[in-house]
């Protein structure tokens, strides 16, 4: 159930008032500016798209019944593909919510009536709903551990939040990030195998079969000393300087990853059928679309790109 207080809050705003439809050139403002008041909610859909018709009337029902604590801006990827590219949209019907200029949450697929609610009631709760728990503080207090080496104490919070939400991907993914700092690879793809359906094509597990993709990847750059040396050689040598960009990911060194890719971009971004930028998308995806990295990474392109 939403938050009293929102169910009293007054009038019912209208459909208008709440739900539009949105366009590429109106992204920034329909959405990153507008989400700095209110959790907003994006639908990425196409005519042709069965699920799509599925999901959209559960949506906009949803999103009415929250009574302004959500807004939804509908955008047609036939008709504005660019953000649903940079985005890495791959298939539809995808969600994706936005709070305070970054995205928050999201779904693909036509989910049911009971997890559309749940979606909502959890952006109602991270935008300061009445009784709200802070679950993304929570979640950064997790990942804070986990990034210490804490894995236990980590786990234990991942699995308190998992108790409460058992649909939480951010809290299941972040179990799998512990069980991959020590090397347990065959619990990895247990969980990965036996995740919910709700949440099994959410983007926290997407940005860890990327990160999983990147590590296989890595592994076969080569040397990082020699790649280095053949960079510094030619520095047109794009392969090489590709090789080593996964070489420095493999290190741990990902700013310094993200800028050889640019680098690779800013030279010739049409490079073997754009593989830098193609490259750097996975990286932001299993940095996280909050990470701070990914952020920056990704205006950084879009400055190249746009220029």
């Amino acid at each position: 159930m939403l938050p009293n207080a929102l169910n009293n809050a007054g009038p019912k705003p209208t459909a208008a008032d709440l739900i539009k439809d949105g366009s590429d050139a109106g992204f920034m403002a329909d959405v990153i500016e507008a989400s700095r008041e209110v959790p907003i909610i994006v639908d990425f859909w196409a005519t042709w798209c069965g699920p799509c018709k599925t999901l959209g009337p559960i949506l906009e029902k949803a999103v009415l019944a929250a009574k302004g604590a959500v807004k939804l801006v509908k955008i047609d990827t036939d008709e504005n593909p660019a953000v649903a590219g940079q985005l890495r949209v791959q298939s539809i019907p995808t969600v994706y919510a936005f709070f305070q200029g970054r995205p928050v949450d999201g779904f693909q697929g036509a989910l049911p009536e009971s997890q559309i609610k749940s979606f909502i009631e959890r952006l109602v709760k991270l935008s300061g709903g009445e009784g709200a728990i802070d679950i993304a503080a929570i979640l950064a207090e997790a990942k804070a551990l986990l990034d210490e080496g804490d894995l236990h104490g980590a786990a234990d919070i991942y699995n308190n939040i998992l108790a409460e939400e058992p649909e939480n991907a951010a809290a299941y993914a972040g179990l799998i990030r512990c069980l991959m700092a020590v090397g347990q690879h065959e619990g990895v793809t247990e969980m990965l195998e036996n995740a919910p359906a709700s949440m099994a094509k959410s983007p926290e597990l997407a940005a860890i079969r990327t990160q999983l993709e990147l590590a296989r990847q890595a592994e076969e750059a080569g040397p990082l000393t020699e790649l280095k040396a053949a960079v510094d050689a030619d520095p047109a040598n794009h392969q090489a300087r590709y090789d080593y960009a996964l070489a420095l990911y493999a290190a741990g060194r990902n700013e310094e990853a993200v800028d050889s890719l640019l680098e690779i971009v800013r030279r010739d971004r049409e490079w073997n059928e754009r593989a830098a930028r193609t490259q750097l998308l996975k990286l932001f995806e299993a940095f996280g679309h909050t990470d701070k990295l990914t952020v920056s990474g990704r205006r950084k392109l879009s400055s190249l790109l746009f220029a």
